[in-house]
C-alpha cells in the first residue's frame, strides 16, 4: 500500500460542498433551539443592553470650579444603583494639584437620552464646598459606600483631617437616601 494515494484522503470540490451545506443545516437547526426560559427581545431590553457598560466620567462637565487648575476624576464605581437594569457610574472629582489634597464632589451619573450626549449628573452626593475628601469609594449590590476624610474647625491643619466618617447612599423613594455607618473607635481627633 505504500505509495497508494487513497482516493478518500483527498478533499475535492464536491466534499466542501457537502461539508458546507452540513454545517449551514447544524446552524440553522440550532438556531431553532431554545432554552426554557428564553424570552424575546423587546425594545426595552435592546435600550438596556445598549447601556450594559457604565457612564463615561471623562466625557463629563463637572460642577467644580477649579480656577487655572483643571478637574479631575479620581475614583469611579459602578453598577446598578436605582434597579432599573442600567449601570450608572459615581465619580469622584477635585481640582487638580501637585500639593495637598483639595475637596472633592461625588457625583452620580447616568446614560443620556440622546446616544450622541455625554452622561449626565443625576445626584450630587457630595459638593465641594462641604470641604470633604473621599478617601476610598465603592459600589456593592446597588449601594454606594464612601470613606469621608474632613476637619472639624478652620484651625485644623489641611494636611491633617481630624474627620473621618464612614457613610452610605441607597437609591429609595426616587432619591439617594444618606446614612453614616457606625464609627470606628478612635476615628475623630485621632
Amino acid at each position: 500500500m505504500a505509495g497508494q494515494d487513497l482516493l478518500h484522503t483527498q478533499p475535492r470540490p464536491m466534499h466542501w460542498l457537502a461539508t458546507a451545506t452540513a454545517l449551514s443545516a447544524v446552524v440553522a437547526a440550532a438556531s431553532f433551539v431554545q432554552p426554557p426560559d428564553a424570552t424575546a427581545t423587546t425594545s426595552r431590553n435592546v435600550q438596556a443592553g445598549r447601556h450594559s457598560s457604565a457612564p463615561d466620567p471623562g466625557k463629563v462637565t463637572f460642577p467644580v470650579t477649579c480656577g487655572p487648575n483643571r478637574s479631575e476624576v479620581v475614583k469611579k464605581a459602578s453598577g446598578d444603583l436605582d434597579g432599573d437594569g442600567t449601570t450608572e457610574t459615581v465619580a469622584v472629582v477635585r481640582c487638580h494639584s501637585d500639593t495637598g489634597t483639595p475637596p472633592s464632589g461625588v457625583y452620580v451619573l447616568a446614560h443620556p437620552t440622546d446616544p450622541q450626549a455625554a452622561p449626565r449628573i443625576v445626584a450630587a452626593l457630595v459638593a465641594p464646598a462641604q470641604q470633604l475628601s473621599v478617601q476610598s469609594l465603592a459600589v456593592k449590590h446597588g449601594v454606594i459606600a464612601a470613606a469621608l476624610l474632613g476637619y472639624s474647625d478652620l484651625n485644623v491643619p489641611r494636611c491633617c483631617p481630624d474627620v473621618h466618617k464612614s457613610v452610605k447612599w441607597q437609591w429609595r423613594d426616587g432619591k439617594f437616601i444618606q446614612s453614616e455607618l457606625p464609627a470606628a473607635a478612635g476615628t475623630k481627633g485621632a
